[in-house]
């Protein structure tokens, strides 16, 4: 730049500066989530299902990877039952020091858990499949078509937990529970499993966009030994929607939660690497790391 000068911005590095100026100045005053670890999706770095994503996960500054086990072949079985596939996946695993911190199993968007039978019999492989990964979370799913709608399908579902969380403790994994419901129906499907192998699988963007109701004060009337896991992510980048990240930090701090948040963001730009960059970049800079 020529002495004297004046310096010209263009409007990417503005909005970086202010982006920049505005996650440092908003770094948590109070309660630290100093247990909180950040990882994501596989489906998010578009390797649903690889190895690979492993590598990736760490390359890009993550600390763990939530895997998919994927759809069913002709002959019923999931991508993840492969026993080379697993290998790579836990070598993958060794090889980067970054956990698969749970597994997501997305078959049960088309079995739902609530009134098809072949769901208990994709849980029970899932449960496999997690124990073997050492990934310890078995996030189970309920949206679209097999959402639960009101007490009586909440009450089906308890019933099949009943019977799938003696399993899952035996095989050392919890049972993640990811669903459309408010924090108190959580508590009662909770209370009706009564299971330390059973716990709430909660997604900020889900509870805030979705069910309408405020994260942060669920999270603390959940508390940590009912929140396995999160999923964290809103409409375009975090910290531009609704989701107050700086509260659900607070909160997340506040309840002495130990354990994983995994991003499962979208990518405005049309750059995965760059925006899952900028959206990991945003919890670091409030947390203070």
């Amino acid at each position: 730049m020529t002495a004297g000068a004046p310096e010209v911005y263009s409007e990417a590095m503005l909005s970086r500066r202010t982006f920049l100026a505005t996650a440092a100045s908003a770094v948590l005053p109070g309660a630290q989530p100093s247990g909180l670890k950040i990882g994501v999706m596989d489906g998010v770095l578009r390797q649903s299902g690889k190895p690979e994503s492993v590598g990736l996960a760490k390359q890009l500054g993550f600390e763990g990877l939530q895997a998919t086990l994927g759809r069913p072949d002709r002959g019923g079985r999931l991508p993840l039952e492969d026993a080379e596939v697993q290998w790579r996946f836990t070598a993958e695993s060794k090889k980067h020091g970054l956990p698969i911190n749970s597994t997501y199993i997305d078959v049960l968007h088309v079995n739902c858990l609530k009134d098809d039978p072949l769901a208990r019999t994709w849980v029970l492989k899932g449960i496999e499949i997690t124990s073997r990964l050492k990934a310890g979370i078995l996030m189970t799913v309920f949206f679209g078509k097999c959402s639960l709608n009101g007490r009586q399908e909440m009450e089906k579902v308890a019933a099949v937990f009943r019977e799938l969380a003696p399993e899952a403790e035996k095989a050392g994994v919890i049972l993640g529970f990811e669903n459309l419901l408010n924090a108190d129906d959580n508590l009662w499907v909770m209370d009706r499993v009564a299971s330390r192998a059973f716990r709430i699988y909660y997604d900020t963007g889900n509870a805030t966009n979705l069910v309408g109701v405020d994260a942060p004060a669920e999270i603390r009337r959940l508390g940590k030994d009912r929140i396995c896991q999160f999923h964290f992510k809103d409409k375009g980048y975090l910290g531009e929607g609704k989701v107050d990240y700086r509260a659900v930090l607070q909160a997340v701090g506040e309840i002495g939660f130990e354990g994983f948040a995994n991003l499962e963001t979208s990518a405005p730009s049309g750059s995965m690497e760059n925006d899952l960059r900028r959206n990991l970049g945003y919890l670091r800079q409030l947390m203070g790391a």
